[in-house]
């Protein structure tokens, strides 16, 4: 073999530097498009990047065109003659948007007049309004049902007119309270020590007890819904079901039990949460059965599989 030339050489040279180049230039470009998603302006919407499809993203930039460079909201060498846009939905500037079911207060604003002025010396032509969201503290109220007693006659036996029932016998708890303890609760994850202490501010006496007791009986008022939506669950052709461990129980003094959820997701957009002290692959012999048929989606536990080995049906 010969040597290079210099001719050659500082061709060689030119054709490396300008793949490099190009490559400086898309990963500039690359570089520019993740710092607008990051600190852009708030008109331009950031992009949530799964980091398992990143290579492909980045891939697919290569080729975008270089981006025109922003404007500045400060830039005074043009005149700004279009009026402010206001949000879409929004009933002022700042952009709060709210419908019909949220109360509104009106605050009448006193209008401040020159010394010697008043009210009735001016003549109001128009009035604007500014909205400012607010918060109350969470509220309870005590219903006192007055129910009369009553005689149709001076003869006749007074008679008693009934208070209207309870969700439950021998509670205080009217059902509004129930479904909102529920839902603060398991919706929103509000500790039922933390609802009582709630309650306590507000100058209501219950004990936690109670608050436990009224949960675990709403909890048996709505079983049979869980149960119909099990079923309903159990009959889809595609099923996912996983194990997830939660502390539930008391172990011992500062310990907790560990249990397990068995969420089960059907192609209905259903999840139905199955609960068992353990792990073992007996819950998921109760809990499916030979109720389900179809293609299972699990994760690498092997009690999917041996569940599956005894059923044809079952994929």
């Amino acid at each position: 073999m010969t040597a290079l030339s210099l001719e050659q050489k500082y061709q060689q040279s030119l054709a490396e530097n300008s793949v490099l180049r190009e490559e400086n230039a898309s990963l500039q470009r690359q570089l520019d498009w993740f710092k607008r998603q990051l600190f852009g302006r708030k008109s331009e919407r950031l992009l949530a990047i799964d980091p398992a499809v990143q290579q492909s993203l980045l891939g697919s930039l290569q080729d975008l065109p270089a981006p025109p460079p922003p404007t500045s909201d400060d830039d005074t060498s043009a005149t700004k003659t279009s009026p402010r846009k206001t949000r879409e939905g929004a009933v002022n500037d700042a952009g709060l948007r709210f419908d019909a079911s949220v109360p509104v207060k009106v605050i009448e604003v006193a209008p401040e007049l020159p010394e010697g002025v008043t009210q009735d010396d001016i003549d109001v032509i128009a009035t604007r309004s500014t909205f400012r969201l607010a918060q109350r503290r969470a509220s309870f109220e005590v219903l006192e049902y007055r129910c009369p007693v009553f005689k149709v006659s001076k003869e006749a036996p007074p008679q008693a007119t009934s208070a209207p029932a309870t969700l439950f016998d021998g509670s205080l708890a009217d059902v509004s309270f129930i479904a909102g303890l529920l839902v603060d609760k398991f919706c929103y994850h509000l500790p039922l020590y933390r609802q009582h202490q709630r309650l306590q501010q507000a100058g209501i006496q219950l004990s936690r007890t109670t608050l436990t007791q009224q949960v675990a009986r709403a909890a048996a008022l709505l079983s049979p819904i869980h149960l119909a939506q099990l079923e309903h669950v159990l009959q889809s052709q595609v099923l996912a079901m996983d194990e997830t461990p939660i502390k539930a129980g008391r172990k011992a003094k500062g310990k907790m039990k560990e249990a397990w959820f068995w969420p089960l997701y059907g192609d209905h957009d259903e999840i139905s949460f199955t609960f068992s002290p353990s792990r073992a692959k007996a819950h998921i012999d109760t809990v499916l059965g030979d109720h389900f048929n179809g293609v299972l989606l699990t994760d690498g536990n092997a009690s999917y599989a041996r569940y599956a080995e005894k059923r044809p049906g079952v994929t």
